[in-house]
């Protein structure tokens, strides 16, 4: 499997692009102050998930997930500033927002089934000695 094919990572990857879609039509503060902070931690999402891809060590992929679900709850955080400061309309805001519950979940499966192949082999060896 390529990461590419991973749902959450395409999730993720969808989040930041409809973030960095919406803040690139906010005035110059509002994008200097609350849309680079927003964009960041949306960004950050996908990014932590490849990255944890990457590494050798499955306990070193499920640290990077939990970076990547801190990101996706900052992402809310600044969503609802944004929202609050009348940036980002209510329909964006209820569809970003259920979608970041729904990669939520999906990032939280993904975390718990990182190791299980490992544990499972460690099970097997140990009932065979």
């Amino acid at each position: 499997m390529k990461l590419e094919d991973l749902q959450v990572y395409q999730l993720a990857m969808d989040i930041g692009e409809r973030v960095w879609e919406i803040v690139l039509e906010w005035n110059y503060f509002a994008r200097d102050t609350i849309g680079k902070q927003l964009v960041k931690a949306a960004d950050s999402v996908a990014a932590n998930i490849s990255e944890g891809w990457g590494r050798y060590y499955y306990k070193e992929n499920r640290q990077f997930c939990y970076y990547s679900r801190g990101s996706l709850k900052e992402t809310l955080t600044w969503l609802r500033k944004a929202h609050s400061r009348r940036l980002i309309d209510a329909r964006n805001f209820e569809s970003l927002r259920k979608d970041i519950n729904i990669t939520s979940v999906k990032l939280n499966n993904y975390i718990s089934s990182i190791g299980k192949k490992y544990k499972q082999q460690l099970t097997t060896l140990d009932s065979e000695a």
